[in-house]
């Protein structure tokens, strides 16, 4: 029952967070055992699949394609495991940087339905139940982003949940011409039946469907849109799990249903993804440079970065594959990490605005060497774990001949680190401003404690404490850096040969 425990540990913990009502010490508490529960979950399914291949689990006994599947391979072991690490992360910020009255209004529960339906999409093996997990987190984000009622609040919540929805009806309209071409919608009897269609073009235009479904979640070019307002409105931990996880759920879409499905169709439209890859790398970076608040140029970078993921599916070799992985588990961690040490900024200054901050290195030294080790590993220097990510991604741009991808690669590389040193100089560097331009907004303008006083410094150390240990994990990953490439290129092998998960989920004879 591993490949089900990561979705039954947080809906346990959930509806015990419900039975729990009025009692903010108990929920506390199962909000942050629910999440170390998650990652040890995880842990467990990734040492069992590490050790013993593909791991299925057919739900009522009823064989696929009839029955629910869910179906944990290495790269969707790898995956629970980050939701976990990222879960844990923000419920351990959440106790200090989040007020109470969100805390008690259904915060907890909300965080972890929001984290069963993610770890529920990388488990799947089914493409209508991936819609119905996309469902489950899209319900428990918009509580989230909208829990407290302030204008940027529901201003950035009413666009995420259009787009959102939007998506939805792509993704279910597809599913739907899926079902009427094939007679199922489990994906591993899809990869063999779609394979001979009559219709291929037929196959490639609900590829497109498939695209832009996926796209909106995973917010490319052009469709981001809704991305930065939704993003800079919500308390720090909430903001740091939705640009860890939520984005990154819509690009395993696309990774797992492209290379297992479509692939062997021959409908993946490369050429088509790699521009897509250049343009949300380039319209990122650049809305990135252009902002002038520490949450929307993180906001912006959260764009950005998909670019390089969608570098390597449209590469689709098995190095840009193992590029596009590892470098979906160092963004996550980093992202995550910088949207939390935002809250800490905001906490200690009362203000995200670069113009109204200064002097941060010389009174928060231990929250400066903290997000330069973090804004360094974004931006690619090495021997972070961003640079490593990057450095497959352009090896196998140089493999493939596309220079121009490459050197679009770096050009971006090169104003991250812009953006980041932009952050560094105005917040950190920069004499403390005095006068008119130091004053801040209003207490609690993201729902989070007073930005003066011994709540606000208790709340910027609980934020801190939990970026540290992601920090830890960010240079882990760096000065490991083969064994954790040799399990990025274990899961690739996965995506490009997926015939050990059709046989584990079929048998051996459901394998043409």
């Amino acid at each position: 029952m591993l490949p089900v425990l990561p979705v039954l540990v947080p809906l346990g913990a959930a509806a015990l967070s419900l039975a729990a009502w009025g009692r903010p010490r108990a929920q506390r508490a199962l909000g942050v055992a629910g999440t170390a529960g998650l990652l040890a979950a995880g842990l467990a399914l990734f040492a069992r699949v590490s050790a013993d291949g593909v791991q299925v689990v057919r739900l009522g006994g009823w064989p696929s394609p009839f029955g629910i599947a869910f179906v944990a391979d290495l790269l969707s072991a790898v995956l629970v495991v980050l939701a976990g690490v990222l879960g844990l992360a923000a419920a351990w910020g959440s106790l200090s940087a989040v007020d109470a009255p969100r805390q008690g209004h259904g915060y907890w529960p909300a965080l972890h339905v929001l984290l069963a339906g993610v770890a529920g999409a990388f488990l799947t093996g089914d493409l209508f139940n991936l819609y119905v997990w996309f469902e489950v987190f899209l319900m428990a984000s918009f509580v989230l982003l909208s829990l407290g009622g302030t204008r940027p609040q529901l201003a950035g919540a009413v666009r995420y949940v259009v787009m959102n929805l939007l998506s939805s009806t792509l993704f279910l309209a597809a599913a739907g011409l899926l079902y009427g071409m094939a007679g199922t919608l489990d994906l591993a009897e899809l990869s063999q039946r779609l394979r001979a269609h009559p219709s291929p073009a037929l196959v490639s235009a609900v590829a497109m469907v498939l695209l832009s479904a996926w796209g909106i979640k995973a917010a490319i070019f052009p469709v981001f849109a809704w991305l930065p307002p939704s993003y800079a409105a919500p308390p720090a931990p909430v903001a740091a799990l939705f640009a860890g996880l939520l984005t990154k759920v819509g690009f395993y879409a696309m990774l797992r249903v492209f290379t297992l499905v479509l692939a062997p169709a021959g409908a993946v439209p490369r050429e088509l993804i790699l521009a897509l890859a250049a343009l949300t790398m380039v319209t990122g970076v650049l809305g990135a440079v252009a902002q002038g608040e520490i949450r929307r140029i993180l906001a912006f970078h959260s764009v950005s970065q998909m670019g390089y993921m969608l570098l390597g599916l449209g590469l689709g070799t098995p190095l840009a594959l193992a590029g596009s992985i590892a470098f979906l588990v160092h963004h996550s961690l980093v992202k995550s990490n910088l949207f939390l040490l935002s809250g800490a900024v905001e906490l200690t200054s009362g203000t995200d605005r670069l113009d109204r901050l200064g002097g941060l290195w010389a009174s928060r030294a231990g929250l400066g060497i903290v997000f330069l080790v973090t804004a360094f590993s974004l931006a690619g220097i090495p021997p972070l774990s961003g640079f490593w990510a990057k450095l497959a991604l352009l090896r196998a741009g140089v493999d493939a001949g596309a220079w121009g991808m490459v050197a679009c690669a770096a050009a971006v590389g090169v104003l991250t680190l812009l953006s980041m040193t932009k952050i560094w100089g105005e917040a950190f560097w920069k004499a403390a401003p005095s006068g008119p331009a130091a004053a801040g907004p209003a207490a609690g303008a993201r729902g989070g404690p007073a930005p003066a006083g011994p709540p606000a410094a208790r709340g910027a150390a609980g934020l801190l404490l939990p970026a540290g240990a992601l920090a830890l994990l960010i240079v882990g990953l760096g000065l490991a850096a083969g064994p954790a490439m040799r399990v990025a290129e274990r899961a690739a092998a996965g995506l490009s040969d997926p015939s050990a998960y059709v046989r584990a989920v079929l048998g051996p004879g459901g394998l043409r």
